[in-house]
């Protein structure tokens, strides 16, 4: 007999993969052939949301109504701590598999690998989109094996085919799909049948970051992007409430934000001999591979005697506490030589026009310090917990979703552990 509720799937398929734009590719991808196991259909719902670059006090600072209130009602941190560097792709992915990124790989936007003699940069489709970049086991990855289904709305890695493994239903990054649609889709997924439904589901937000970098964090543009995703998460919010479904939501984001002096920034240092070295640099770090080990110490020594404005380390003795050391290396990408400059000032070696709002820096700073909320029905209510790292986060969702962690992360579940019922 066919049933009504595989007729709503079958339409469910066909209006998505419709949806199409010459641009971007806006083409909901679908993975045939999978199902929830019986035993995972009775588990909750949680939706992971980011919203880059949304600094701790954002929230605050804007008067976001509706992320003041629910994060007050539910789990609120007073600021969350971004692995280093303070970098939206770095961060994203560990989120996603409890590692710090010298131990996930993805150890900068921009870095080379000797090994491969290859660049990965994140405006690079085919680096990005290629598995063999990312290590770890990112939280859809696990969720799949274990028969319960993702959906991913972007995130870091998302469509990258990592371990031969896509969430059942994903999007290839772009912006020119509307946030009603967007809010309609992940509608549409909560109602698929139970056995077709997606239990874990990713959702970014990109419009906080874009401004901040373009106007800094206090123009009104960003006071602009954060209604909008405050406005839009309520719509979610209320949408699921709908539903009448176990849904669980924890709002993040991968850094802080900070001003630049856009006037006076560092250039490459005269010290640097760039036939010697591959360089891979944004505002606030810089990578120096050597071509040949023996030039590393020579350059080292005269960049640390002439170093204003700027931090300069030997990748085997970088601060402890960025876990980003040589024996943390584990694809062997962080540089040999590390530059990391101070506040207010940024690195531009190449003679462009460099952002005004700016991240990547010292994870510790208090302007590179990122947000945390969670609520529904697997979180305390009224509850405040302090700073943590964001590696954290993994262990929790797993436990919510009754998933069994395969391989050794850095994240702790007893961390996260107290904001549950």
């Amino acid at each position: 007999m066919f049933h009504k509720k595989n007729l709503l799937f079958i339409l469910f398929v066909s209006v998505v993969y419709s949806s199409t734009v010459q641009a971007q590719d806006t083409t909901q991808k679908i993975i045939a052939g999978r199902s929830n196991a019986p035993e995972q259909m009775q588990k909750p719902y949680l939706i992971l949301i980011s919203a880059d670059g949304f600094r701790y006090d954002l929230a605050e600072k804007y008067n976001a109504t509706f992320l003041k209130e629910i994060s007050a009602a539910g789990v609120k941190a007073t600021s969350m701590k971004p692995c280093f560097p303070s970098l939206t792709f770095p961060n994203h992915y560990s989120i996603v598999t409890g590692l710090y990124p010298s131990h996930h790989g993805i150890v900068d936007n921009s870095f080379y690998d000797k090994l491969r003699n290859q660049f990965y940069r994140v405006g690079n489709k085919k680096a990005v989109e290629d598995p063999t970049w990312y290590g770890g086991t990112p939280l859809w990855v696990l969720a799949e094996r274990q028969k319960l289904l993702s959906a991913s709305f972007y995130w870091v890695g998302s469509e990258s085919h990592i371990d031969g493994v896509d969430p059942t239903y994903y999007f290839n990054y772009n912006e020119a799909i509307p946030i009603d649609r967007r809010i309609e889709i992940l509608k549409n997924w909560l109602q698929l049948p139970e056995e077709k439904r997606p239990h874990f589901i990713t959702f970014y937000f990109p419009e906080v970051d874009h401004e901040e970098h373009r106007y800094g964090t206090n123009s009104q543009q960003t006071e602009a992007a954060v209604h909008f995703i405050d406005q839009s998460v309520k719509k979610m919010y209320e949408m699921c409430n709908g539903l009448n479904l176990p849904v669980n939501f924890v709002f993040v984001s991968d850094h802080g934000m900070t001003n630049l002096d856009t006037l006076n920034t560092i250039p490459l240092p005269a010290a640097v001999d760039t036939s010697k070295f591959w360089i891979t640099s944004g505002s606030a770090t810089a990578h120096l591979y050597a071509k040949d080990k023996k030039d590393i110490k020579p350059t080292y020594k005269k960049l640390k005697a002439s170093a204003k404005d700027y931090d300069v380390y030997l990748a085997n003795k970088t601060p402890k506490k960025w876990h980003y050391r040589t024996k943390n290396d584990k694809f062997n990408r962080i540089g040999d030589i590390l530059m990391v400059p101070h506040l207010p000032k940024g690195f531009n070696f190449w003679g462009r026009k460099i952002a005004f709002g700016a991240h990547g820096f010292d994870n510790s700073l208090p302007e590179m310090q990122a947000t945390f909320y969670a609520w529904g029905p697997a979180f305390k209510e009224h509850y405040e917990i302090g700073n943590f790292a964001n590696i954290n986060i993994y262990p929790m969702i797993a436990h919510i979703l009754g998933l069994k962690i395969e391989n050794k992360i850095d994240g702790d579940f007893s961390v996260l552990r107290e904001i549950l019922k």
